[in-house]
């Protein structure tokens, strides 16, 4: 499931971490930034919705705050990907790479300033809105088939109609694995601990990759599909 294959090498693992990451920092959006997901897009229209019509314990104004630096991440990540069009294992470095500084920025924040503080809980929802945006934005150029990252709706619909697919699986278990660990982290131990760990596996992902699309001449699998 793990093994990278021919057509898209590391990628497939390197994604299934991404899902990872994916749960962890939802985790520590929902349980502590106001119940906003960072990722999730749909989760959040339908908490706009209820928060308009005065559901206790949501907010509108954070559903939209995280719409829009998801919006704008999504934005930036569709401009790199066209930037970078010819070889998919330095798009997904330098996207990543990226990431990580936006992840590192939010971790030294919640570690300095707090996260119960509207400034700073607004800036951690926009600082990882945005990471999660770029995110989803390359992982759709790298067109690798049934792995989203942040999206699972239609992959467990896939999964069940089908009645196939490793890879669905695996999303879905990995995200699981993502928002558990996360939400334990958040918890158990504090915020910053949570984003550390997303910013560990995102480093991890960046270096993997760096190092294997780097071979002259290029690795089959960073072409474009």
């Amino acid at each position: 499931m793990l093994t990278p294959d021919p057509e898209h090498g590391p990628l497939v693992p390197m994604l299934l971490v991404l899902t990872v990451v994916t749960g962890v920092v939802d985790a520590v959006s929902y349980l502590e930034l106001g119940h906003v997901f960072v990722a999730n897009m749909t989760g959040n229209v339908v908490f706009l919705g209820f928060a308009l019509a005065g559901a206790a314990n949501l907010s509108a104004t954070a559903s939209l705050a995280a719409l829009a630096a998801f919006l704008l991440g999504a934005l930036a990540g569709g401009h790199l990907a066209r930037r970078l069009p010819g070889h998919r294992g330095h798009l997904l470095t330098v996207a990543v790479a990226v990431q990580s500084a936006l992840v590192a920025a939010a971790t030294v924040l919640a570690a300095v300033a707090g996260h119960t503080g509207d400034p700073a809980r607004y800036t951690l929802i926009g600082l990882l809105g945005f990471a999660m945006g770029g995110q989803n934005a390359v992982v759709r150029a790298l067109k690798v088939p049934d792995l989203t990252t942040t999206v699972l709706t239609m992959t467990i619909t896939a999964l069940a109609a089908d009645r196939t697919g490793p890879r669905r699986l695996a999303s879905a278990v990995w995200m699981f694995a993502g928002a558990l660990l996360g939400a334990v982290l958040v918890l158990r131990a504090n915020v910053p601990l949570a984003l550390a760990l997303a910013l560990a596996l995102l480093l991890a992902v960046a270096a993997f990759t760096h190092r294997a699309a780097g071979s002259t001449p290029a690795p089959a699998w960073t072409r474009p599909r």
